[in-house]
């Protein structure tokens, strides 16, 4: 039986980070279990390739959500990364934080250790800032590359004069001072490369010599001695596979994201008593796990361009042998894009004390409203969600079977606020495409149409057309051991339970206001203070102005 200091279950995001830390003390050994293939395949590494990993089954787990009150009986597509890096390897690039005050609520719920001044240091450690920022807000050592998009679209530009024509600033770096503005999206990609969590940070670990990581690796169950988490067992190759089981020395680390951290949990005894004996699964520890889901929910406004070309054709025939040819050459063009270009976080008029949308442009338009595949006629596409939705859901084991998907009910737009504020963020999303800077290229609103202007029409066509921002958390959630909803404290270890973490975006207390990437790494990176039991980096000087 192999055994290790530190056994990392999941190389996504966090796990990648983890391993690269940890890994630091060579007399430490760690070793990483990944359900999913190595990150070979060329469609990973290449930007544009997003579209082809995004129904990728062998490096995607290809989840479903279960139809909801709110989602007009529909079934949500839930992508989620099977392979080194997870989501990382197979996300949209995008690097966003989040607004201070999404820490700060974090420490105000009891949380220390976890307010903006105290991460805002290991956000700047793991960054790599090419391009503009505050050097007070942004890191330029880190190992994450985080470039501004080069792509410069006479339909973005007209975008964006549109939003400074309805009083939307223009901001150079909202992942610095201040998120509120317009501006073209940063992300992770270098010389018209993706940069993952196993790009930035595993490889260069899995170069040490006490680095393991073993892929095809499916976790089945944490392994206790009484209520000591001290191994995993696996299957090598997955169902049918052989059967294996690695030990930890130090502490078993849970790093498989916010749908399968509640799930391996839940298949080995921890969680509510009720679910797990409805499964025949004894129980270990009861704890509220897989409880208090989130996600952003976003409606996609389409309207049809005139007068100008649209990536929607640029993708096809000899255009795209063109565009092949630039990334070729010289990693630029159409295969060097994410598939946002333009971001703006601004109000629904919900929430006036600090913005609370978050809409993206695309000059294309995808099949039935969803990211992944392009329509043939030319379009231009606004997603607009609110950043901070109340609702929230839940994640269960659907059976014993630890190859059986999790049941995944999001419960988006639950609460009430939550569909006020999607209907302001479509509202937004119409007026922004009908700007006057736009109107050249401006030819009519395919969805949800002209004839939708009340209330109850804007919010049914949400209900028709919205889909996931692919942002889950929450299920693990942090917070003090005598609260009902948290499932580890504030340096992540599991309530009741020795030997054992959580480090991803599972253990967010409440939704952020922003993309998940950033802060799942940034979550990691602390934690690997945490764990080695490092004086954590010290707190951030932080302008009482700065609203990032």
């Amino acid at each position: 039986m192999d055994r290790f200091d530190y056994v990392i279950v999941g190389a996504g995001s966090a796990g990648c980070v983890l391993a690269n830390r940890l890994s630091e003390d060579q007399s430490t050994t760690v070793c990483v279990l990944e359900a999913g293939p190595s990150d070979w395949h060329p469609y990973i590494h290449l930007p544009a390739g997003f579209i082809k990993t995004f129904h990728m089954k062998s490096i995607n787990w290809a989840y479903q959500q279960e139809p909801g009150p709110w989602t007009g009986g529909r079934s949500i597509y839930a992508p989620r990364g099977k392979t080194l890096g997870g989501s990382s390897s197979i996300n949209g690039h995008i690097y966003n934080r989040g607004q201070n005050l999404d820490f700060d609520t974090w420490a105000q719920m009891g949380n220390r250790g976890w307010s903006y001044a105290d991460v805002l240091p290991y956000f700047k450690r793991l960054e790599k800032r090419v391009g503009e920022g505050d050097d007070t807000y942004r890191g330029r050592d880190g190992n994450l590359t985080v470039t501004t998009m080069e792509w410069r679209d006479p339909l973005c530009e007209a975008f964006m004069e549109g939003a400074v024509s309805l009083g939307i600033p223009r901001n150079p770096d909202y992942n610095g001072k201040t998120q509120e503005g317009v501006s073209y999206c940063q992300r992770t990609i270098d010389n018209g490369l993706r940069v993952s969590g196993s790009t930035a940070f595993l490889k260069p670990a899995m170069k040490r010599s006490n680095v393991h990581v073993h892929t095809h690796a499916h976790a089945t169950e944490v392994v206790f001695e009484g209520k000591r988490a001290v191994g995993v067992r696996y299957l090598k190759g997955g169902r049918g596979g052989h059967a294996a089981e690695v030990r930890a020395n130090k502490e078993v680390i849970l790093a498989g994201g916010t749908y399968n951290s509640p799930q391996l949990l839940q298949l080995s005894g921890v969680g509510s008593p009720d679910l797990l004996q409805s499964h025949g699964i004894a129980v270990r520890h009861a704890l509220p796990v897989g409880d208090g889901l989130q996600d952003h929910y976003a409606p996609r406004t389409v309207a049809r361009v005139k007068d100008i070309k649209t990536i929607n054709e640029l993708r096809r025939g000899w255009r795209l042998w063109v565009e092949a040819l630039k990334w070729a050459t010289a990693r630029r063009g159409l295969l060097s894009l994410s598939p946002t270009m333009v971001y703006c976080f601004w109000y629904s008029g919900e929430s006036p004390d600090r913005s609370d949308l978050q809409l993206t442009f695309t000059p294309a338009s995808y099949k039935e409203g969803v990211q992944g595949q392009l329509e043939d006629e030319p379009g231009m596409t606004v997603a607009s969600w609110q950043q901070r939705p109340e609702s929230r859901g839940y994640v269960r084991i659907r059976s014993s079977d630890p190859f059986a998907p999790p049941i995944i009910q999001t419960n988006y737009l639950d609460a009430e606020l939550d569909r006020r504020v999607i209907v302001g963020g479509m509202k937004l999303a119409r007026r922004l495409l009908k700007s006057s800077p736009l109107s050249p290229y401006y030819a009519y609103e395919d969805f949800p149409g002209p004839n939708v202007n009340t209330d109850d029409e804007f919010l049914h066509a949400a209900t028709e057309r919205g889909t996931t921002t692919f942002h889950p958390g929450c299920t693990c959630r942090m917070g003090p051991a005598e609260s009902t909803w948290a499932v580890v404290d504030d340096q992540l270890r599991v309530h009741g339970l020795q030997g054992l973490r959580v480090v991803d975006a599972s253990v967010m207390p409440r939704m952020i206001s922003a993309n998940l990437n950033a802060s799942t790494m940034m979550i990691a990176d602390r934690a690997s203070d945490l764990i080695r039991g490092k004086q954590p980096m010290e707190a951030a000087n932080v302008p009482e102005s700065a609203v990032a």
